[in-house]
């Protein structure tokens, strides 16, 4: 029984290294190579489009809950996707980077449509096969594959480039999704939706998630439970370039000590929710993360030694790893029967809004307020969610963790 549990977690760690090594790629580093190739800030800024699958994947994911009545349709999704997305990446490979620029942009945002079509499967397929209980497990699976992506994509690829070219690092791009869907492969238990749990969804029933009792405080709580750290991580990079850190050093603190630090954070995060139940946990990372944003706040009136500036790092990348994984299990226990894939992506899509809306208004506060004013009033934010988690917090019906 632990081996099979341990499969199922290993089966989950890998399909989400598999869609963060390439969307950290390509959101993070392909820039670095395209101001080093003298591309123009607007032509960078277009790159940002290919998120834009990841942001509207909520409008056909009741197509992929409404075809799959057993797992095994959820691994075709997975698979059929992933293979579209790796042929694309290769088909990327062959291109030149300044000859071929639009037509690359064009097939990325295809790439990255297969990749959240992937990830709506994958999401339902978790949701299927864990139990109530281990769902903090499996999402700490889910968001330390997501930082080890973010290790990898944002570090050793870049090693790759430097070293081999556009062209290998694209194919080791492609045969890495490959790879990465192996453990999916010997993947045997199976399980099926009952005639009366299993119902034909259509685009109505995103609607319909929003008319069930109590979920409009649960969304509302989605929405803003980044907002005592989104605005950090979002002008992080900026405030260290302006601290005197160099491309180097910020890849290595941000990139590979703060990611790593993210990494377990999540790891012992869905530990401690299985361990002492979802409640007291999330107010625990909510506790702490009114204590990191304190740090930056105090740590804006001292003069800052590279020390100081790692610890920062590290505690702002451990705090977003715990909140991750709160946000994913919290997710996953206010999804309808039959409707996973559809109810877990509408939540994590209106969490990824409200961080966007967080980030653009962080730029405007350091600019009008400079770092110090932005700490200060992410610090007001993380208190305003701890004070009114109660409030907003809802338990769904069939979750019988209270504690």
């Amino acid at each position: 029984m632990k081996e099979k549990k341990a499969y199922n977690f290993f089966t989950l760690f890998s399909l989400y290294i598999a869609q963060s090594v390439p969307m950290t790629f390509f959101s993070t580093v392909m820039p670095v190579i395209m101001r080093q190739e003298q591309y123009s800030l607007t032509s960078i800024g277009l790159l940002q489009l290919v998120k834009l699958p990841w942001i509207l994947k909520f409008l056909w994911a009741p197509l992929v809950d409404g075809s799959s009545k057993r797992t095994i349709d959820f691994k075709k999704w997975i698979f059929s996707s992933e293979i579209v997305y790796a042929v694309l990446i290769v088909a990327i490979g062959f291109l030149n980077l300044q000859i071929d620029f639009n037509l690359i942009i064009i097939l990325l945002l295809f790439a990255f449509t297969a990749s959240a079509t992937q990830d709506i499967a994958t999401d339902a397929f978790a949701i299927l096969i864990l139990k109530k209980e281990d769902r903090s497990i499996g999402n700490s699976m889910q968001s330390g594959g997501s930082f080890l992506g973010t290790v990898i994509g944002s570090g050793v690829l870049l090693i790759i480039y430097s070293f081999y070219g556009w062209k290998f690092l694209m194919l080791g791009l492609a045969g890495f999704v490959f790879i990465a869907l192996i453990p999916l492969l010997f993947f045997k238990k199976q399980k099926i939706r009952t005639e009366e749990k299993f119902k034909k969804i259509s685009g109505k029933d995103l609607y319909l998630f929003f008319t069930q009792k109590g979920i409009l405080k649960h969304v509302l709580l989605l929405f803003f439970f980044y907002s005592g750290i989104v605005g950090i991580l979002t002008m992080v990079k900026p405030w260290l370039v302006d601290l005197g850190y160099n491309i180097k050093e910020i890849g290595i603190y941000s990139g590979i000590y703060g990611a790593s630090a993210g990494f377990l954070s999540a790891l012992f995060a869905g530990w401690l929710m299985r361990k002492i139940g979802r409640r007291k946990s999330v107010r625990i990372f909510m506790f702490l993360t009114i204590l990191v944003t304190a740090y930056f706040v105090i740590i804006s009136y001292l003069t800052l030694s590279t020390a100081l500036i790692i610890l920062a790092l590290l505690l702002i990348w451990g705090v977003y790893g715990a909140n991750s994984v709160a946000v994913y299990t919290l997710a996953m226990d206010n999804v309808r029967t039959g409707r996973e894939g559809t109810d877990f992506t509408i939540q994590i899509v209106l969490t990824h809004l409200g961080s966007l809306f967080l980030a653009i208004m962080s730029g405007k506060l350091a600019y009008n307020f400079g770092y110090r004013g932005l700490f200060t009033v992410e610090l007001i934010f993380a208190i305003f969610v701890f004070i009114f988690f109660p409030v907003l917090y809802t338990f769904n019906s069939e979750t019988n963790d209270k504690r």
